[in-house]
């Protein structure tokens, strides 16, 4: 319980505080009121939380507090000091979630429910907690397998939680940075503005900046874009084919997968 507290006070602490920076420096304007936005989409995330936590019995903090109690996991077996298996912890949750992030695009069952996500015609702080909630309990189920299979620390899975809240949050928000803050901010974190191409129309880019921390992964694996085709104010979000408004609403985004 109280690492589920935890995360949903930081949770709700930089989603207040991005909602402000939005406000008071908007990137772009849309036609959807913000209030109805968040609405929805912090809808969709409590259906998610709700159904996920049923279905995984916990989550990956409960498996990983299973694999340190039973010594199961790579980690265990190898008898690392805290610190380094800690260290690992991150680093490999880090990675796996970029590399599920590409599975969810190239995959087409995967990418019938990770559309949701791109079907957003917006792009703001709340457009990264819209998920469909099978999505969800897919991406619970891997990150308990992870924590088994390599004995991650508790620790270190709240931690990382915490930060891939936070992260996507921020490199959600329909936010304004001044250019030389920018540039120099995407050296080691992922901006809007990196992200922001990911939810570009056009292919290529939406193919591109899979991470959701830092920029490393995607320079190593050759998957980084750092300018959209048509800059970043001309550049049109969402999904080129799926454009009608009605597909934003509640109900229909839970069933769009199956039809």
């Amino acid at each position: 319980m109280t690492e589920s507290i935890l995360r949903l006070v930081f949770f709700l602490g930089v989603l207040g505080m991005m909602l402000l920076w939005e406000w008071r420096s908007p990137f772009r304007t849309f036609p959807e009121g913000k209030i109805r936005r968040l609405a929805r989409h912090l809808g969709l995330m409590t259906l998610n939380s709700a159904v996920a936590r049923i279905l995984s019995g916990g989550g990956a903090y409960f498996a990983a507090e299973f694999a340190l109690e039973s010594h199961w996991g790579l980690f265990n077996q190898l008898a690392l000091t805290y610190s380094l298996s800690f260290a690992a912890g991150l680093l490999l949750l880090d990675f796996a979630i970029y590399l599920q992030h590409i599975a969810f695009h190239r995959v087409p069952l995967f990418w019938r429910l990770h559309k949701i996500h791109h079907l957003d015609l917006g792009f703001d702080t709340t457009t990264a907690i819209r998920f469909h909630p099978l999505e969800i309990v897919l991406s619970t189920y891997y990150k308990m397998a992870l924590a088994i299979a390599f004995g991650i620390l508790p620790t270190a899975i709240l931690v990382f939680e915490i930060l891939l809240n936070a992260c996507a949050l921020f490199n959600h928000g329909n936010a304004r940075i001044p250019a030389p803050w920018e540039r120099r901010l995407r050296l080691f974190l992922i901006t809007p503005d990196m992200h922001r191409i990911h939810h570009s129309t056009y292919k290529p880019e939406m193919d591109s900046n899979f991470g959701f921390s830092v920029p490393f992964w995607d320079k190593l694996c050759g998957t980084y874009c750092a300018t959209p085709l048509l800059g970043q104010e001309g550049m049109e979000i969402g999904l080129k084919d799926q454009r009608d408004p009605k597909l934003l609403d509640f109900s229909r985004l839970l069933i769009l997968p199956f039809r």
